[in-house]
C-alpha cells in the first residue's frame, strides 16, 4: 500500500511513547513528594512528635512495575478495550461478508488478517485496537445496518491503515494511564464519601473523653487529607494523559482517512459513510452512547461527542481539545481528494 509521508503524525508518536513513559513515573513522585511534606506533617501532628524518616520508591522497582504494567497492557489491552464496550469476536460462518473484506483489504494493505468483533449498539461507529499479536477491527452493528457496501469498505480500510501505520498498537497501550488515574480519582472519591456518611450515620458514637474524641478527629483529618490529595493528583494526572491522547488521536484521523482513499481508490466513499455516520449520530440516545463510551472516546472512526450533550457531555471539550478533528473538514479533505483523483 502506498501511505501518505505523514511526519506530523510520526512526530506525535514519538512524543506519545515518551510522555506514555515519563507521565507515570511523574504520577508516583508527586505522590512520593506530597508524602513527605503533607504527609510527614500529618504523621507529627496526629502522633505528636517529631518524624525523621521520609517515604522512598526505589527508581529501579518503579521502573520494573511502569514497563511491566505497560507490557502487561501491551498484552492485553485490546481484549480489555473491547471488553469495556460490549464488544464480542464473531467468526466467518455468522459475519460471511464483513470477514470476506477485512480479508480482502488486509491484504492489499498487507498486514495480517485482525479478529473481527461487533458491538450492539444504535450509534454507528467503528476502531482498531492492536497489541501482543492481538490485532482487532470492531463495529458496531448499526454500522452493518447503515452503510452500503463501498461505504463499509472504506470505513475498514481505514481501520486497517490504523493497524498499517501502528497507532493503533500505540493508542491502545496508551489507553492505561487515562484509566488507572480514573479508577483511583473514583476509588478515593468513594472513600471520601463513605467516610462521611459513616460519621453522618453517628460513626464513632459519643466521646468517651478527651483522648477518644483527638482520636476521632485525627482519623477525620487524616482520612480526609489523604483522600482529597489522592483525587487531586489522580484528576490531574487523568487530565494530562487525556490531553495526550486527545492530541494524538486527532492526527492521526486524517492520515488513515488518506490511506482509506488510496486502498479502496474511492475518497467518495468514506466521505459518504462519514456523512451518514454523522447523520445518524444525532438519533442516537445518550445511554447508548455513554454505554460505547467507556474511556475509548479516541479510538473510534467518528466522534461520540459530536453533538450537543449540554450538561451531560462525556468529557468536557471546553478544557480538552476535541478527539477527532471536525467530521466536516475531513468530508470535505476527501470530496477534494475525489476531485483531484476523477
Amino acid at each position: 500500500m502506498s501511505r501518505p509521508d505523514d511526519h506530523a503524525l510520526r512526530l506525535r508518536m514519538l512524543v506519545a511513547l515518551g510522555l506514555l513513559v515519563v507521565l507515570p513515573f511523574a504520577f508516583v513522585y508527586t505522590f512520593v513528594a506530597l508524602a513527605n511534606t503533607v504527609g510527614i506533617a500529618l504523621l507529627e501532628w496526629a502522633n505528636e512528635r517529631p518524624y525523621h524518616g521520609e517515604f522512598y520508591v526505589d527508581p529501579v522497582l518503579l521502573a520494573v512495575v511502569v514497563l511491566g504494567g505497560l507490557v502487561v497492557q501491551y498484552r492485553f489491552g485490546p481484549r480489555a478495550v473491547v471488553g469495556s464496550v460490549g464488544g464480542r469476536s464473531v467468526d466467518a460462518d455468522a459475519y460471511p461478508d464483513l470477514h470476506a473484506t477485512v480479508t480482502r483489504l488486509a491484504a492489499q494493505v498487507d498486514v495480517a488478517k485482525p479478529d473481527v468483533a461487533v458491538v450492539e449498539s444504535r450509534a454507528p461507529n467503528a476502531f482498531a485496537v492492536a497489541g501482543g499479536g492481538d490485532e482487532r477491527v470492531v463495529v458496531t452493528s448499526a454500522l452493518l445496518e447503515e452503510l452500503d457496501d463501498a461505504e463499509l469498505e472504506a470505513v475498514l480500510a481505514h481501520e486497517l491503515a490504523h493497524l498499517r501505520n501502528q497507532d493503533a498498537r500505540l493508542m491502545t497501550v496508551a489507553w492505561l494511564l487515562p484509566t488507572i488515574t480514573y479508577y483511583l480519582a473514583i476509588a478515593a472519591f468513594y472513600v471520601l464519601y463513605g467516610f462521611y456518611r459513616l460519621l453522618g450515620h453517628g460513626f464513632g458514637g459519643s466521646s468517651g473523653g478527651d483522648s477518644d474524641g483527638r482520636g476521632l478527629l485525627v482519623a477525620v483529618v487524616v482520612i480526609t487529607v489523604t483522600a482529597v490529595v489522592t483525587l487531586t493528583v489522580s484528576a490531574m494526572f487523568w487530565a494530562a494523559s487525556v490531553l495526550f491522547y486527545r492530541v494524538l488521536s486527532r492526527e492521526r484521523e486524517y492520515a488513515a482517512d488518506r490511506a482509506a482513499a488510496t486502498i479502496t481508490g474511492s475518497p467518495a466513499a468514506l466521505a459518504s459513510a462519514l456523512e451518514t455516520i454523522d447523520e445518524t449520530m444525532t438519533d442516537v440516545p445518550d445511554r447508548d452512547l455513554r454505554r460505547l463510551d467507556g474511556g475509548t472516546e479516541a479510538l473510534y472512526l467518528a466522534p461520540l461527542e459530536g453533538r450537543d450533550f449540554a450538561s451531560k457531555e462525556l468529557v468536557s471539550t471546553d478544557i480538552f481539545p476535541d478527539t477527532h478533528p471536525p467530521t466536516a473538514k475531513r468530508i470535505e479533505r476527501l470530496r477534494e481528494l475525489a476531485r483531484e483523483t476523477e
